[in-house]
């Protein structure tokens, strides 16, 4: 099942959850990280050191209200690091919280805890295993049987404190009971739920973090409950088991200190530094107590968000617990206590040498020098990163120094083949940086003109007075090259470097072509202007010559007429 994720559209390339991914149980496709199940140990450091805040945790909270709701006896199992994690006054105010969140009764997981102990103590005493490994912590397990199978032999083969008081509830108030544990550790969601060995112990898990959100939601303050003794008896010693050391204190008393010798390993690093010494035989009759989390359960990852200091709550723990053996011990069967253990590797395909070389080569990296191994990417080499790459768990793009590289080539080009005239200017009126064309314009190369002023070469009143007033000039026509290239002046102020980018776009063009323009519509205008006063003139002459010819006829007719007029008479 899928206990860890992450939001799509989150991750920002920072890569940071591979790089304290120990197993590298996660992935990047399409640039979005993702929790590959089968690999997880869901020790849940990505959720700690995630920048973006881009992870998920599979909650139980609303399975648990509804178990509430409709009436079911529901039993919670609490941690013993709630003593160090959470804010009270006294123990029994965080049971009657629990009990007005709707809880029938609540019980310390440390009664299991007891139970397991005395396992532990059957298997010291009978002497038979070489080494004896607690499984105590659910990531540590699935760490052995994942990744470091052979060694699975040596684990005790025990269920942990939760499914051991998962099940004595059950056998003491029923089958039908809800039990819901209650924790500082997320890896308890995929053993109970996700482990097939153990399902059915424990029907739900809810962190420290989600029950200060329910108790906010549901207006509860710890500090003004009432004092509630907890429904089971006092487990002494066993109360330590989230502390460095404590399982070993509560297993191994001074008159058994004899038969191992006595280690703990807190720390997913440290953890399988101790699965490799263990590996080469380097470790003889010891009984280890390993935890993935450093300071153990105290410091699991959904309890950091009240205490951030291990110190204060190991303190807070001890003070509280008795330090002397549980006594009568719920009866159990030893099929109840017992849980086996064996080889759960995972198995992904590996890359030739020729195809890692051809990865390899895919970002640049042609010879050994060239794999810088800087771990931007995550992954500690880059030949491992090509591993990953093959696998489907990276992506070329995840090499920061071939992106770097690319993006740099990339901007270079686009300078270099832009017909505009680019400057960065210093707020000194130095030359900082310009392109090809620009260094055609002042006639020097980039290295004389990064070493001078830019008004050595052009009028720089606009660029003086955008670095004064940080306001920017668009699109202003000015004159270059003593007047032979007309160009278009844009200044924008960059903040950052307390400088002025500079771009002249050549325009001479453009502009030779609109005076063209603008000459042909004045020489049309002139023509017709032209036209018009000489059809003006040949309208004039015409007229004149009709009122000439006019009156010659008028003239002409009379006669003729007073003529025909005179001969009748």
């Amino acid at each position: 099942m899928r206990v860890i994720d992450f939001k799509d559209a989150k991750c920002r390339h920072c890569y940071k959850c591979v790089r304290h991914c120990a197993v590298k149980a996660i992935s990047v496709i399409d640039e979005q990280a993702r929790i590959m199940v089968d690999h997880c140990i869901n020790c849940g450091r990505c959720l700690e050191v995630c920048p973006q805040n881009a992870k998920t945790f599979s909650s139980d909270l609303e399975r648990v209200k509804g178990y509430l709701r409709q009436g079911y006896r529901t039993v919670i199992s609490i941690a013993p690091s709630y003593a160090g994690v959470l804010d009270f006054d006294r123990p029994g105010q965080v049971v009657d919280a629990l009990q007005k969140l709707g809880f029938s009764e609540v019980r310390e997981t440390a009664e299991g805890a007891a139970l397991v102990t005395g396992e532990y103590k059957k298997l010291v005493r009978a002497g038979e295993m070489p080494n004896i490994i607690t499984t105590c912590c659910p990531s540590v397990n699935d760490l052995i049987e994942k990744y470091y199978p052979d060694c699975a032999g040596l684990m005790a083969p025990v269920v942990s404190p939760m499914i051991a008081h998962g099940r004595y509830i059950k056998k003491l108030y029923g089958q039908d009971v809800k039990v819901v544990f209650l924790g500082p550790c997320i890896a308890k969601k995929q053993e109970a739920v996700g482990d097939e060995r153990v399902r059915g112990a424990v029907d739900a898990i809810l962190t420290f973090e989600e029950l200060a959100f329910w108790l906010k939601e549901a207006g509860i303050d710890l500090h003004a409950c009432e004092d509630m003794p907890m429904g089971n008896p006092d487990p002494k010693i066993n109360r330590l088991y989230p502390v460095s050391g404590g399982v070993i204190q509560s297993v191994i008393t001074e008159e058994e200190a004899d038969g191992y010798h006595k280690v703990f390993v807190d720390g997913l690093e440290n953890c399988m530094e101790m699965l490799e010494c263990l590996r080469r035989g380097e470790l003889e009759h010891c009984f280890i107590e390993a935890n993935v989390c450093e300071g153990g359960c105290a410091k699991g990852p959904a309890s950091a968000h009240w205490n951030t200091s291990y110190v204060k709550t190991k303190v807070k723990i001890e003070n509280v617990v008795s330090y002397k053996a549980a006594r009568e011990l719920p009866d159990m069967t030893d099929e109840e206590m017992a849980k086996k253990f064996g080889d759960h590797s995972i198995s992904d395909p590996m890359p030739s040498e020729e195809q890692i070389r051809r990865i390899l080569r895919s970002t640049g990296k042609y010879a050994p020098s060239d794999e810088l191994n800087c771990g931007a990417c995550g992954y500690s080499t880059c030949r491992e990163k090509a591993v990953a790459v093959f696998q489907g768990k990276a992506e070329l793009s995840m090499c920061m120094p071939y992106a770097l590289t690319r993006a740099e080539s990339m901007s270079n080009v686009v300078m270099d083949v832009t017909p505009n005239m680019i400057f960065v200017i210093g707020s000194d009126m130095r030359i900082l940086d310009c392109n090809r064309k620009g260094q055609e314009l002042l006639g020097v190369g980039h290295e004389e003109a990064v070493q001078r002023y830019i008004f050595e070469f052009i009028e720089s009143e606009d660029i003086e007075n955008a670095l004064l007033t940080r306001e920017p000039v668009l699109h202003k026509k000015i004159q270059l090259d003593n007047g032979r290239i007309t160009a278009e002046e844009t200044i924008v102020y960059i903040e950052n470097l307390d400088a002025v980018l500079v771009t002249f776009q050549d325009v001479t063009r453009e502009e030779k072509l609109k005076e063209q323009r603008y000459n042909l519509k004045v020489e049309t205008v002139e023509m017709a202007q032209k036209v018009i006063e000489k059809q003006m003139m040949v309208a004039q002459e015409i007229a004149g010559l009709l009122g000439e010819t006019t009156a010659e006829t008028k003239v002409t007719l009379t006669k003729l007429r007073d003529s025909i007029l005179n001969e009748e008479e």
